[in-house]
């Protein structure tokens, strides 16, 4: 099936939604736990190693869940591509369906002049 440049610039916008959409909730998300796991690190009764220590470790974790994150918008996005496209692609097999019924119909009738 071939996608015409209509059908491209619905798929795309509705991508470029969920784009932005699942965007600024990854964004929140990471900029909360960030902000949480700092000041919870600064106002520990710590010494000065064992909070850089600690500090370490958060970074890889929050670095570890930022590449888990992205992964899973990724596959996510990915899913919904294909699903928004099967769906697309469908609907205009529909469409298109009907649309030959029509003329058909029409052939079928005889015109009154």
């Amino acid at each position: 099936m071939v996608i015409t440049k209509t059908e491209s610039y619905y798929l795309n916008k509705n991508l470029k939604l969920l784009l932005m959409t699942t965007g600024k909730l990854i964004t929140g998300i990471l900029a909360g736990a960030a902000a949480g796991a700092i000041l919870g690190i600064l106002f520990a009764p710590d010494k000065g190693s064992e909070t850089r220590k600690k500090i370490s470790k958060k970074g890889s974790d929050l670095t570890d869940a930022i590449k888990n994150g992205f992964t899973s918008m990724s596959d996510a996005l990915s899913n919904k591509y294909e699903s928004i496209k099967h769906d697309t692609a469908e609907l205009l097999e529909k469409g298109r369906d009907k649309l030959q019924s029509a003329k058909d119909d029409g052939k079928k009738q005889p015109q009154a002049l």
